[in-house]
């Protein structure tokens, strides 16, 4: 828990420099990045190997992009559980709007590291994920998410986790 603790002061910190250190030109374009702030519990389904987690997530909006598959537009993030279990990953997410709700689904594969958690099986990992958040202010929103996480039997075993997630979205 103290390096969940540690990590929150580090991202708080670097979220007040990012925000503070934007020159004019910047400021001038409204809503560059959307910072996903999460937690929640990893692998509530499995009693044994349950933890709690605290994570971080990217998105560009400059990069966004409309398609006949929605609104597309490219995340990274990173995550940690209080058994010090890490997962990098990179993908892309689907927006969908319907009035103040937000449907999120995304996909997204990472680098996974056991620390003192569950061995997933591989370092590879996949995770598909789908949000619900709804719009509480112009530049931010409240949610819930659902994930699982699996390496697709690239490695020898393959177990998953399922993870639930209360998310905060601010766009800076």
């Amino acid at each position: 828990m103290k390096h969940i603790n540690n990590l929150l002061k580090i991202l708080l910190l670097l979220t007040c420099f990012y925000s503070t250190a934007l020159t004019e030109e910047k400021k001038a374009i409204v809503k560059d990045h959307e910072w996903n702030f999460y937690s929640g519990m990893f692998d509530f389904s499995d009693d044994g190997k349950r933890a709690s987690l605290f994570g971080i997530q990217h998105q560009n909006e400059n990069l966004t992009r409309e398609s006949f598959l929605g609104t597309l537009s490219p995340v990274t993030g990173f995550m940690i559980t209080a058994d010090n279990a890490t997962y990098a990953y990179t993908g892309i997410q689907a927006q969908y709007k319907i009035g103040k709700l937000n449907i999120i689904p995304s996909f997204t594969p990472g680098l996974y590291g056991e620390g003192q958690g569950k061995d997933l099986g591989h370092v590879v990992e996949f995770k598909s994920e789908v949000q619900l958040s709804l719009d509480i202010f112009s530049n931010s929103e409240l949610g819930f998410s659902y994930n699982h996480i699996s390496n697709a039997s690239l490695g020898d075993k393959n177990p998953g986790a399922n993870s639930y997630m209360f998310n905060f979205l601010k766009r800076f």
